[in-house]
């Protein structure tokens, strides 16, 4: 993912805090936000202190039979002592790349788990069961 130096976190991102970026052929959700109840961005009234920013991407790929394998990653960026989060460039960048790394060992995981699968046999060597006619 190239990171946009014109943007504070290195991608646009809504006025909530959202983007949506295709990385490797995969369309990627990126949602960046404070874990404060407030709308206003202040610091706490009891600690003095800002919120950490928490910065997600995740996306969902879908097989057949309503499969599907996800990838996902997060990273908490705290606030140092008293001063607000400083958008850090790199933040999404790195949650992006980890998220298509969750994926790659998410398939890995899923294809391990159905090669180790039998499906039941109906007792005559398929997988097909046997109807039975009834007169």
């Amino acid at each position: 993912m190239d990171i946009d130096p014109t943007q504070p976190w290195g991608l646009a991102i809504d006025f909530a805090g959202r983007a949506t970026i295709t990385e490797a052929g995969h369309t990627i959700y990126v949602n960046v936000s404070d874990s404060s109840y407030n709308s206003i961005i202040a610091p706490d009234s009891i600690s003095g202190t800002y919120a950490p920013v928490t910065v997600a991407a995740q996306f969902t790929e879908w097989g057949a039979n309503g499969s599907a394998i996800r990838g996902s990653a997060r990273t908490t960026i705290m606030p140092i002592g008293t001063a607000m989060v400083v958008p850090d460039q790199t933040a999404i960048q790195t949650v992006v790349a980890a998220a298509l790394a969750n994926f790659v060992e998410n398939t890995a995981a899923y294809t391990t788990l159905a090669a180790k699968w039998t499906p039941p046999t109906d007792g005559d060597g398929d997988s097909e069961p046997t109807a039975t006619a009834t007169p």
